[in-house]
């Protein structure tokens, strides 16, 4: 508890965010960063440690299980997440949905006095979850989270609604049955209807803001 960040304050606080695809974690994490200040809050995404798939063909990673815990890259983010504690910055992965892999380049996350880790699995891995000080799970609807991810992935990913729809069934709803939604027993908070809960979105701000001072 003793580590410091580059700044000399004290050990960054860790807030983790998770729940089901397309339930509002991405709009929590990213207006906690926005309203608090990068300088403040350090944002990581589950989604950019999605493990490297460029030894597959397109249709091989397109047919890859995304949901399922064995999709992510656990021991590069537990070590970045060591070095931001230890005030140091880290080179995340850049990830394209379009292609369904990394892109080969990165993103520098630098050290502060808030982190948020935002994803659909981060209460699921032991090591990372025993890393949170506040751990937050999303709980809306599964009808609300189909609209919002079929809406997302035919506009801004190029997918068809047909595909949606059968990747959704495929592995997304029972990954979702199986491994996420099991996870909030391990939550400090659970919300409702996730990023509508405006009041929920309130108070993490609240706190962020005290804890980093901005009030």
């Amino acid at each position: 508890m003793d580590a410091r960040t580059e700044e000399g304050a004290s050990r960054p606080f860790l807030i983790g965010v998770a729940g089901g695809s397309s339930s509002g974690k991405t709009t929590i994490a990213e207006r906690l960063t926005e309203l608090s200040g990068e300088r403040h809050v350090a944002l990581i995404k589950l989604d950019s440690y999605y493990v490297d798939l460029s030894d597959r063909s397109l249709q091989a990673r397109s047919a890859f299980n995304f949901d399922h815990p064995d999709a992510f890259d656990w021991p590069l983010l537990n070590d970045h997440l060591a070095a931001l504690t230890a005030g140091a910055a880290v080179p995340v992965p850049v990830y394209d949905f379009v292609q369904f892999n990394r892109t080969g380049e990165t993103r520098l996350v630098h050290p502060a006095r808030i982190v948020v880790v935002e994803g659909i699995l981060v209460l699921w891995e032991p090591a990372l979850r025993e890393r949170f000080d506040l751990k937050v799970f999303l709980d809306t609807a599964p009808d609300l989270r189909l609209i919002r991810r079929l809406h997302r992935d035919v506009s801004e990913r190029g997918r068809t609604t047909d595909s949606v729809i059968e990747q959704y069934l495929a592995t997304v709803r029972p990954a979702h049955e199986q491994f996420i939604d099991p996870t909030k027993r391990y939550a400090d908070v659970i919300v409702p209807e996730g990023g509508l809960n405006r009041p929920a979105l309130d108070m993490l701000l609240a706190r962020v803001r005290e804890l980093a001072g901005t009030d």
